[in-house]
């Protein structure tokens, strides 16, 4: 059901190791880091060299293989560059954890982080046919960018959320304004401004999450 969903995820893998000890170890501990949202599988463990009906199950069934003290042979090597599947050796069993806590992590998705870059307030607005109407406007704080996601304001409400369809200083399209300039910009498809709005310039910022 969670699957079907699409927030939970799982990461397949399988083991192989010198020893039975070191298998049973890393078991323990690569399925001790399944979460709420990834769970570990583990398809398939077992001990000696890494052989192709390894990469093939790993193949067919989108899985790493994680070998620890031990090695692919030739023609499993070989096999896994034509497969596309990933082998990744260890000495030190700290190693693989962390590795594989990193490939979790990497399967999480990002949080998504808002930060405000700077406020503008609109002192002129001017119609031109063809472009819709363009505001004169002057930077309060922070900055603002060509491609910086915005909010107008009017009496501390929302108005419109949107982005900028052009950014200038006198005539130069530029890619940024910082506070204490003036620029001129207009805003894609809205063409509702007045003098004393204010523009809220923002950027959203993906922020990669951890595991609990």
């Amino acid at each position: 059901r969670r699957i079907a969903l699409g927030d939970f995820q799982e990461l397949n893998i399988i083991l192989k190791g010198d020893v039975d000890g070191s298998v049973e170890a890393l078991t323990d501990s690569l399925q001790k880091l399944s979460t709420d949202e990834i769970h570990v599988n583990i398809l398939h463990r077992g001990v000696g060299q890494i052989t192709e009906s390894d990469v093939l199950l790993a193949s067919a069934s989108d899985a790493v293989i994680i070998g620890f003290n031990v090695r692919p042979n030739g023609t499993a090597r070989d096999l896994s560059d034509k497969e596309e599947v990933e082998i990744r050796t260890y000495s030190i069993i700290y190693d693989a954890i962390n590795d594989v806590k990193e490939a979790m992590e990497g399967m999480l998705s990002p949080e998504l982080k808002e930060e405000v870059t700077g406020n503008i307030e609109i002192r002129e607005t001017f119609k031109i046919s063809k472009v819709g109407t363009i505001a004169g406007c002057m930077v309060l704080d922070g900055k603002v960018y060509r491609n910086s996601n915005i909010r107008l304001i009017r009496d501390g409400v929302v108005i419109h959320e949107g982005e900028l369809a052009s950014l200038k200083r006198y005539k130069d399209d530029v890619k940024e304004v910082s506070k204490g300039y003036e620029c001129g910009l207009n805003i894609k498809n809205f063409n509702d401004i007045k003098v004393g709005d204010i523009i809220e310039a923002y950027t959203i910022k993906e922020i990669k999450k951890k595991l609990k």
